[in-house]
């Protein structure tokens, strides 16, 4: 009988430490949701009862005047979120490709010209063309103004990002991909079946970073995009609220009584924007934490 209580003692600790853990990060989770939860219930609250009594857990005044008011041009809406989910899948997979094909060649010992082009990468870190050029060449040079490439194809390279790949790749066994060449195996095969596999955590890592760039991005479609149709969601809704605050000083120089719900709206922009990326986010959570431990960049 003795032998036998220790095991069960042992056991019940491990419970009651695991249950302690649990709850920690339970609690945890929960107080950082809780100011997206203030952000939702403040979308359903009326602006003159968040001006007069703050924010709160529960809506104020409850109303849906903030979501009419963004999505009263419903097909724009669609539209948008289209054209952004268009852009973050094509642009991540796109971004993804060319980017582990870099760190793949400069990660490469075999590789002659592998500690120039990775001084090239790692030099346009810290210096670039600047905001004038860049417009000249894509407007005038590449001609990509008002067009749906304009929003991934300047974005589809990040010297960062490429150089944790890089990181990454280096880890690999070294004896295992000279075996595979000794076996006949060659680059581009060598790189899809065993170097792909072998780095999905990095991979997975640098998809969300590239999947959450593209999404927010709004200040692309600021610069190159004028035509409704190529709107993103985060550019549109960007726009509406301008509009709105636009609309709100010039009813008071007009002395007309207009109370846009500016900050309902605001809640409810962030509400619309985001909803998208936390559904993607569960995808990838399980390599995130794996990947992340290729932030340290080594020589």
């Amino acid at each position: 009988m003795g032998k036998r209580r220790g095991p069960s003692k042992y056991r019940l600790m491990r419970l009651l430490s695991s249950a302690a853990i649990n709850l920690a990060l339970g609690t945890i989770a929960a107080v950082c949701l809780i100011p997206f939860w203030v952000v939702i219930a403040a979308s359903f609250s009326s602006e003159r009862a968040l001006v007069e009594s703050g924010y709160s857990l529960v809506p104020r005044g409850f109303n849906t005047l903030a979501y009419r008011y963004l999505l009263v041009d419903s097909a724009q809406v669609l539209r948008s979120y289209g054209v952004s989910v268009t852009v973050t899948l094509v642009g991540t997979a796109l971004g993804l490709f060319v980017m582990a094909l870099l760190a793949y060649a400069i990660s490469r010992r075999t590789f002659k010209l592998r500690r120039a082009l990775a001084f090239y990468v790692f030099f346009t870190m810290l210096f670039s063309g600047g905001l004038v050029p860049s417009y000249i060449l894509i407007t005038q040079y590449l001609r990509l103004r008002d067009t749906l490439w304009v929003l991934f194809v300047p974005h589809l390279v990040i010297p960062g990002w490429v150089l944790i790949l890089r990181t990454y790749f280096l880890d690999l066994p070294e004896e295992l991909l000279e075996a595979a060449r000794i076996d006949g195996c060659g680059e581009w095969r060598m790189f899809f079946q065993i170097v792909v596999p072998l780095s999905t955590p990095g991979l997975a890592t640098i998809g969300l970073f590239a999947m959450l760039m593209f999404w927010n991005d709004w200040f692309t479609p600021l610069l190159y995009i004028e035509d409704q149709r190529f709107y993103p969601i985060q550019y549109l809704l960007y726009t509406i609220v301008n509009n709105m605050d636009f609309l709100d000083r010039l009813s008071q120089q007009a002395g007309i009584r207009v109370e846009p719900p500016r900050i309902p709206a605001r809640m409810a922009m962030v509400v619309l924007a985001i909803g998208p990326i936390l559904l993607a986010y569960p995808f990838v959570q399980r390599y995130f934490i794996q990947g992340i431990r290729v932030g340290s960049l080594k020589g």
